[in-house]
This record gives C-alpha cells, structure tokens and sequence, in this order.
C-alpha cells in the first residue's frame, strides 16, 4: 500500500519561502513520476509541479513558474517543493501524489 506523508507547511508573510517534503512509502520510488498539487478551500486540487523518475524533467504550472522549485531524492524515497517569493494566493493545502494516491497535505498559509 502507498503511503505518502507530506510535512513543511505553515504560515509566512508575504515574499517567503517555504520548503516542503513527501515521504514515500510502500512503492518503488526510483521508477515512478511524483506531483505536486494544491487545493484552494472550496476547490478543485489544482497540479503545481511534476517530476519525472529521474529528476531530470519537470513541469510547472504557470502561476508558479519561476518562484517554485520540485526536486527528489531517490536515495531517501522523498520529494521536494521549495516555494519563494510566497503570495497570498499561493495559501492553500499542498499535497504529493504518485500513481493514483495522494498524500493527506499539509497547509501553506500565506498572510502578514
């Protein structure tokens, strides 16, 4: 069984940054693709960021381009996003996903 455990939310003024991390479990990790997603209250989970196995390839939502980061480590079964440049609309709840599980997220509040 997958299981996926995201940490590194909290609250930060506007311009901030952020590091969250997506621990993987129950899978392979090294051979799969992972995602990034958010979920605005009352919304949809929207895909901010992809990366393929390797690392090597990544894709970004529009909204997030240039101010996101996703990375991996492969070695430690984990998945990363670096959020600068934090505006308010960026608060939402931040989740991983691979194959078709989604971890439980962890929330990015953005707010002076």
């Amino acid at each position: 069984e997958v299981h996926l455990v995201e940490s590194g939310g909290g609250l930060v003024e506007p311009g901030g940054s952020l590091t969250l991390s997506c621990v993987a479990s129950g899978i392979t990790f090294s051979i799969y693709g992972m995602t990034w997603g958010h979920q605005v209250a009352g919304k949809d989970i929207e895909r901010v960021a992809t990366i393929d196995n390797t690392g090597r390839n990544k894709m970004y939502r529009d909204s997030v381009k240039d101010r996101f980061t996703v990375s991996r480590d492969n070695a430690k079964d984990t998945m990363y996003l670096k959020l600068n440049s934090l505006k308010s609309e960026d608060t939402a709840v931040y989740y991983c996903q691979v194959s078709k599980s989604w971890g439980r997220g962890t929330q990015v509040t953005v707010s002076s």
